[in-house]
């Protein structure tokens, strides 16, 4: 007998083992941007440089790990997840070994280059293995855990930078990239099942790749979704590139405490995937966007009253800084579930375009802070004008209820039975819960 149709749109992988896999590949792009942070300063004087010509070592990052991700959508669009990741994983690998050995600020700038075009895959393959096998609140709810490794790594990577620092020095920190480089490269390989069924070979072609790219970019809700999350999270990238000149340099911490000051930002973030979990059991993850927007405008409210105090202090800094990543918790599982809901046969390339805008902001706001002598005012003034920015694209590009292509509703009990947080994850596959809860449910109607 032959195997019954809803067989072949089963996942290729458990919803734990979806969100196992894509938290471990999505940290990689923003433990390999915010590991070195602490060592910015001491860069400096190792290479013989100015602070400017480091800075320029984020923006390469910036720069190749935003463009890369605009290739790397259609391609596993057109020739699947695995082995478009893996070749993006090999250059990552690559990368990393080049930024350890050089002993040049030029050859440290091919290294970060590299890392950048590698760890591109990360965001994007995460997200369109998500998009791949589920929808509505089993997506927002993994989205939800990847979102909160996005968003926790580089406020972790720090303190690990600056132990790693202050303990062995900064060619290390790019060894122990590295080393979890290839570990991520083993896993994947290992472990991770094709996800994209429905591979087009004309997807990598530049007449689709701009016709899906053009399509993505006009459709409103996408667009909304889109620039909220650049804004947002692109201010936190902003941060991991400016914060640590004004706390080592200006408020006078050393590379190891700064690095467990960001755990300010850290545990801030945590409590508000805690609550977002807690929260997508009972609302629609889109609920969820507004008051994640108003921690942000307070943060940013709070950056742009700072400096009225005098000299920036640890809490005048990661006051605001923990506000901020409180509401990005919020943000992150309804925009990103929203902007990829409407787009399953292009999946790779909306993770990607929306990788892009996000990287993308913090691109922009590290470009903008160039602009500034001191490290302190860019940020007073750049992260206020993101906080703006944001409220005015979800207020200007308002979808009408009329025309969405799904409502919001608050989830269905079955679809909220796994945990938003790791520990439960690791607990049961989403699969046969859902399988038990329709035992549960048959037996109590019998009964009845």
């Amino acid at each position: 007998m032959s195997r019954p149709p809803v067989q072949t749109d089963a996942p290729a992988m458990t919803e734990t083992r979806t969100a196992v896999i894509g938290t471990l590949i999505v940290t990689l792009g923003p433990l390999s941007l915010a590991l070195y942070t602490p060592a910015l300063p001491m860069l400096v004087e190792a290479f013989q440089t100015t602070p400017a010509a480091l800075k320029l070592t984020l923006s390469v990052y910036f720069f190749g790990f935003a463009f890369s991700q605009l290739a790397c959508g259609p391609l596993s669009d057109a020739y699947g997840r695995r082995p478009v990741a893996l070749a993006f994983f090999v250059t990552y690998v690559l990368g990393s070994v080049v930024a350890a050995l050089s002993g040049s600020i030029e050859w440290l700038l091919v290294g970060r280059a590299l890392q950048g075009i590698g760890a591109a895959a990360g965001i994007a393959i995460s997200r369109a293995i998500v998009r791949d096998q589920f929808t509505g609140q089993r997506s927002a709810r993994i989205l939800n855990l990847i979102g909160l490794m996005l968003a926790i790594v580089p406020a972790v990577a720090p303190t690990l930078g600056g132990v790693i620092l202050g303990t062995v020095g900064w060619h290390a920190i790019f060894v122990v990239m590295t080393l979890y480089g290839l570990a991520v490269l083993t896993v994947f390989a290992l472990g991770t099942a094709e996800t994209n069924r429905t591979r087009d070979r004309s997807a990598a072609r530049p007449g689709p790749v701009i016709r899906n790219y053009r399509t993505l970019l006009t459709d409103r809700r996408f667009m909304r979704a889109g620039l909220v999350l650049g804004t947002t999270l692109g201010g936190l990238y902003t941060m991991a590139a400016l914060l640590p000149f004004v706390m080592i340099e200006r408020v006078g911490l050393s590379p190891t405490v700064f690095g467990f000051a960001m755990l300010l930002q850290t545990g801030s973030y945590t409590l508000g995937a805690t609550l977002a979990g807690r929260l997508l059991r009972r609302v629609d993850a889109m609920r969820l966007i507004p008051y994640g927007l108003a921690c942000v405008a307070v943060g940013g409210l709070g950056f742009a009253l700072a400096p009225l105090a005098g000299e920036p202090t640890v809490a005048s800094v990661m006051g605001p800084t923990a506000i901020w990543a409180f509401g990005i918790a919020l943000v992150m599982p309804g925009a990103t579930s929203d902007a990829l809901a409407g787009f399953p046969r292009m999946a790779g390339a909306a993770s990607a375009l929306i990788g892009f805008m996000q990287i993308g902001g913090g691109l922009a706001g590290t470009a903008v802070a160039a602009l500034f002598a001191d490290p302190y005012t860019a940020t007073t003034a750049i992260m206020p004008g993101l906080a703006a920015l944001s409220l005015l694209s979800y207020a200007l590009l308002r979808v009408p209820a009329s025309r969405r292509g799904h409502p919001a509703k608050p989830a269905r009990p079955e679809d909220l039975e796994v945990a938003v947080d790791p520990v439960a994850l690791v607990g049961a596959g989403g699969e046969e819960i859902e399988e038990a809860l329709h035992q549960r449910r048959a037996s109590g109607r019998k009964g009845g």
